[in-house]
């Protein structure tokens, strides 16, 4: 697991890659005296555009003194090998329908600052705005549509700056997770199916953090909100965590999230625990060779578990309390062609007992409200393993566009994916379109495994 490396990683990275602390740099006075130069901004030291999660624009073309836009606009068009009569997909928070073109994510929004105080708002609109949200069972916790209120919102907080070391901010409201890596901006992604570790884990989080920037090469980010990906809170207990970023030079950078809550709807004896590390490295950089010019890889582990309510981490020795854990990896790998052309290979592995992480299948199979005839079972000591790969060509004609096109196989130890027979009706439409019930013998028709292609446009202002 990456957990057991990470110290190495910290290790190598002080020794391979240290260099002398030029943070606070100094100059002398006209009189002599020396004095400190104004800290710099954090991680502008480098051109970090390769790193798989981040935004490789350069420019923004909606800056101004109070405020910074941005507008993104993600339209993907997706094809399964079982063609679902109902154009359903299954286990994706960046897919929904199959065999259509649809506006996924329509983010519209910036930043604003002035005097120190600052503030972002971004939407989203698009097919995301359902799923996401839907996987959030606190909104169901006491009166009041969460989900409405917060629906159209992908990121809304506001906070204050202070000019201490390289930067500390304070900022409340919800705003993105980082575990697992990938953003939730799939313009700044290496693929656009995520693996299934970053799918099952957080995307947004609401409640308060904390940002210290005690050098232009680390950030310390302290959590307290209410829970894990949720708009309420099920149990007394607030969830709590912490992110650091190392990135002590321009070609290497390491992430470690790690999150403590009771997130288990109407256990609040039950505890969870997750520990989320990444390692990325730039191994090759050449802008002017002919063909390969960059080279990087992405590494993840994440391992987690719940305990108590009648479940342990790894199962009790006599077998009445099940093994409720989630252990996850994935790995990809990155060449560009010049700044236009770029090809990512990867894939990765989840092991979740219990299934508490696992997305829900929609439709009949709904473990989820409005809860589907024949749900999928996730119940303590369900078990359930899967695995992806995928190949990813892109096509960047400039730093607002890019055109993707992708292959991804997954798999998994039971039927779980979207089949031909679909997961909503015998007739691939919802019953109340129809207003006939489905027929008591009818089940949604769940696969081991899925092949498809998506192509997808991603626009960026």
């Amino acid at each position: 697991m990456k957990t057991s490396i990470l110290p190495f990683l910290f290790l190598l990275s002080s020794t391979t890659f240290a260099q002398k602390d030029s943070t606070q740099p100094i100059k002398k006075d006209t009189a002599g005296i020396e004095a400190k130069l104004p800290a710099s901004e954090p991680f502008a030291f480098g051109d970090f555009g390769w790193l798989n999660g981040n935004n490789r624009q350069k420019n923004s073309l909606l800056d101004s003194k109070y405020f910074t836009g941005s507008a993104t606009f993600d339209v993907n068009y997706t094809q399964s090998n079982h063609a679902p009569i109902d154009n359903t997909v299954v286990g994706s928070t960046a897919l929904s329908r199959n065999g259509e073109v649809q506006v996924s994510f329509a983010g519209i929004g910036g930043d604003f600052h002035y005097n120190n105080v600052r503030g972002r708002f971004m939407t989203q609109f698009g097919t995301r705005s359902t799923v996401v949200p839907r996987n959030d069972l606190s909104q169901y916790h006491g009166q009041y549509n969460l989900a409405t209120a917060y629906q159209y919102i992908s990121e809304a907080y506001g906070g204050y700056h202070w000019d201490t070391w390289h930067g500390i901010n304070l900022d409340a409201g919800i705003f993105m997770s980082y575990i697992g890596l990938m953003s939730y901006n799939n313009f700044e992604n290496w693929g656009y199916q995520p693996s299934y570790t970053s799918d099952n884990t957080p995307w947004f989080f609401n409640g308060v953090r904390l940002q210290m920037f005690p050098t232009d090469r680390l950030k310390v980010e302290l959590w307290l909100i209410n829970g894990w990906q949720s708009y309420a809170k099920f149990n007394k207990m607030p969830g709590m965590g912490f992110s650091i970023k190392y990135s002590p030079q321009e070609y290497v950078s390491m992430v470690t999230n790690n999150y403590v809550g009771t997130d288990a709807a109407g256990l609040p004896k039950r505890t969870r625990f997750h520990s989320d590390n990444s390692f990325l490295l730039r191994y090759f950089n050449n802008p002017k060779a002919k063909g390969i010019t960059r080279a990087a890889f992405s590494l993840t582990g994440d391992i987690g578990f719940e305990n108590g309510g009648g479940v342990t981490p790894f199962g009790s020795k006599d077998g009445t309390s099940p093994a409720q854990n989630f252990i996850s990896g994935m790995a990809y790998h990155r060449l560009w062609f010049g700044e236009k052309f770029a090809w990512t290979f990867g894939g990765g592995y989840m092991h979740n007992p219990g299934r508490y992480l696992v997305l829900s299948p929609t439709g009949d199979a709904s473990a989820l409200p409005p809860y589907g005839n024949n749900p999928f079972t996730e119940n303590p000591g369900d078990k359930f393993d899967a695995w992806d790969c995928s190949t990813t060509f892109d096509f960047m004609p400039n730093e607002n566009i890019t055109w993707k096109f992708e292959l991804v196989h997954r798999e998994a130890s039971v039927p779980y994916f979207a089949g031909h027979g679909g997961v909503t009706s015998p007739s691939g439409y919802t019953q109340a379109l129809t207003g006939l019930a489905n027929p008591a013998n009818w089940v949604p028709d769940l696969v081991k495994s899925e092949s498809r292609y998506i192509i997808a446009m991603v626009v960026r202002f």
